[in-house]
């Protein structure tokens, strides 16, 4: 963009010097008696020489003009220097120009960025192989940017896929080896959060690990293995959903019956003492007095007995 605007600037100068020589050129001829002869063509030299001075400077200048986008950090790093090539740096935002001789811009994102890398392999617990495909988000710490461009002297996306990879795929690698192969798949979750602990502790200076998932995969010969022993964790957890159940049953039944069998005590006792208090009011003329409200005034027809008299009824 430098060199283009140097262009532009060289080609309104030689335009501006070209028109200025030809009205001196007409103000000469009109003075010498109009001839030809006075015209020098000597003169256009001038806007040419410029045009093409500028042609040439547009296209050896070593100024460059770039803008640091929105959500990155900017790094303007002197390459002239003793440290590892980077005598300093500055952090930049916006418009920044550069020389390309001694300078160079690299940009950074501070926002999130997510990563998925490729298949890798792993030893868990035991020397078993186990395959992983890492993804996870992770961010830079702002004001350390530099410190790892001086360690490093690596684009984001180069640091990406060398020395992050190696960071994330040891990690993974080293609490793998802690852990037996069953155990991962069935604490899958606290298994990725040891991961992300161990990353954090390795890459803090100058990352923040996220959201990490290995998608681990165990051996083909440990498949079927695993399966079953989760299934059999699984029958055992629900026979033992089934014990508490039928426990849980017999506690309701055996409290039902205590509630019939106090309800019919209950009962009984009521029972026995409205039977005490009817055997209390049973007094012999009380009997005598039942007996008469039932009669209904007519005799026995026939009366059989140890008695001396029989009474029959004639009628």
């Amino acid at each position: 963009m430098i060199g283009l605007s140097i262009f532009i600037l060289g080609l309104v100068s030689a335009a501006i010097v070209s028109i200025s020589t030809k009205s001196d050129m007409i103000k000469v001829t009109q003075t010498r008696s109009g001839t030809e002869e006075d015209f020098n063509p000597k003169w256009l030299i001038t806007p040419i020489s410029i045009l093409l001075l500028s042609i040439l400077v547009s296209i050896i200048q070593p100024y460059k003009l770039e803008r640091v986008d929105a959500g990155h950090i900017g790094i303007k790093v002197n390459l002239v220097g003793n440290e590892r090539g980077v005598s300093d740096y500055t952090y930049k935002t916006g418009w920044v120009v550069y020389n390309t001789w001694t300078e160079n811009l690299f940009e950074f994102p501070t926002y999130q960025q997510h990563i998925d890398y490729g298949a890798q392999s792993v030893i868990t617990k035991g020397g078993f192989n186990a395959t992983i495909k890492p993804s996870f988000n992770y961010s830079l710490v702002p004001n350390a940017v530099g410190d790892m461009f001086v360690n490093l002297r690596l684009s984001i996306k180069e640091v990406e896929q060398g020395w992050l990879m190696t960071a994330i795929v040891g990690s993974v690698n080293d609490v793998a080896n802690k852990w037996n192969v069953d155990s991962i798949f069935n604490n899958r979750e606290q298994f990725e959060a040891a991961i992300i602990q161990e990353c954090n502790k390795r890459v803090s200076k100058w990352f923040v690990i996220s959201q990490l998932r290995t998608n681990i995969t165990p051996p083909e010969e440990l498949q079927k293995s695993i399966i079953d022993k989760t299934q059999a964790i699984q029958e055992v957890q629900v026979a033992e959903n089934q014990k508490k159940v039928a426990e849980a049953e017999a506690d309701r039944k055996i409290a039902v019956a205590k509630g019939d069998s106090a309800q019919l005590v209950i009962g009984a006792k009521a029972e026995a003492e409205a039977f005490k208090i009817k055997q209390q009011q049973l007094t012999p003329l009380y009997v005598e007095y039942l007996k008469i409200q039932k009669w209904d005034g007519s005799l026995p027809s026939t009366v059989l007995g140890n008695s001396n008299g029989v009474m029959v009824n004639m009628k």
